[in-house]
């Protein structure tokens, strides 16, 4: 049962009833998407994106969402931050999805993505959201204030002695984004404005990155030049070491350890950036 008004939040055009799982996928997702400004297409999966991409065209933010995990995209939720349009409609048809949001639809796209009598379809309304989170724990419910941070270049310090490019510090705000919104532990892998891979819900920080370069290389993703985001400190070197190995170029995450030295070390010794927030960022 749902105790809110969703329908001052969306309009369902079409589409089965939306079910308990779906619901937390679609918050999880109107959160994620909140973070893009630019034209934007998102696939999500238990709550976590498995692609995700900003492109000048809707079309190629789409393919390259899809590209990031495909097999992960089956019966999925796909959210974007633009219209969608007929040529995009026609790509998005060919997969099994549960729902689609999106701002507005063209009526061709309609007509296309109707073509499946129980995938919900959702136009997302201007709405302003609670800026707190209520969960039930025990007997009881947990309150606390919603992660509203969002670290943009201003909010990362360098402390290496390469200090990222133009390209790599865009790259790093992007997985930034994607790794706050990520089931910790997560390790979050992105090139030119593209969500690689990610290792997510791990209770090692080494595995959750192992997770995700094996993602990259099994859909024969380039890592030379990728950047890669932590949602938390690292406590030894291993993860570093072996992102460098894989060919990550710079690295973001909030810094806090006592053996920060440790990682710095590395990076300076291998060519790699690395940049702190002070923030951390934990979705549990």
């Amino acid at each position: 049962m749902f105790y809110g008004d969703f329908d001052s939040i969306f309009d369902k055009l079409h589409g089965k009833e939306i079910s308990y799982n779906n619901l937390l996928d679609i918050d999880a997702a109107i959160n994620l998407m909140g973070e893009f400004q630019d034209t934007t297409f998102a696939i999500l999966k238990h709550n976590n994106a498995c692609g995700l991409a900003s492109r000048p065209a809707l079309i190629d933010a789409w393919k390259d969402a899809l590209a990031g995990d495909p097999i992960s995209a089956f019966g999925g939720i796909l959210i974007t931050n633009k219209e969608v349009d007929k040529e995009t409609a026609e790509e998005i048809n060919k997969l099994f999805f549960e729902a689609i949001i999106a701002p507005a639809y063209s009526p061709e796209s309609l007509k296309i993505l109707k073509q499946k009598k129980n995938r919900i379809i959702l136009i997302l309304k201007e709405t302003d959201f609670p800026g707190k989170l209520h969960r039930s724990v025990l007997n009881g419910t947990l309150v606390q204030d919603k992660d509203q941070k969002t670290d943009g270049k201003a909010d990362m310090t360098p402390v290496t002695e390469k200090v990222p490019s133009d390209g790599e510090y865009v790259d790093l705000e992007f997985a930034n984004k994607i790794v706050k919104h990520t089931k910790s532990n997560t390790i979050v892998l992105a090139k030119n404005n593209q969500l690689i891979a990610s290792g997510v819900g791990q209770t090692s920080r080494v595995d959750a990155l192992m997770q995700a370069i094996e993602k990259a290389r099994h859909f024969e993703f380039n890592l030379e030049g990728a950047v890669m985001a932590s949602d938390a400190f690292f406590p030894f070197a291993d993860s570093v070491e072996i992102a460098g190995k894989a060919g990550i170029s710079s690295v973001i995450q909030p810094g806090g350890s006592i053996r920060d030295k440790d990682s710095i070390d590395y990076c300076n010794n291998h060519n790699i950036s690395m940049v702190f927030t002070g923030t951390r960022h934990f979705k549990h």
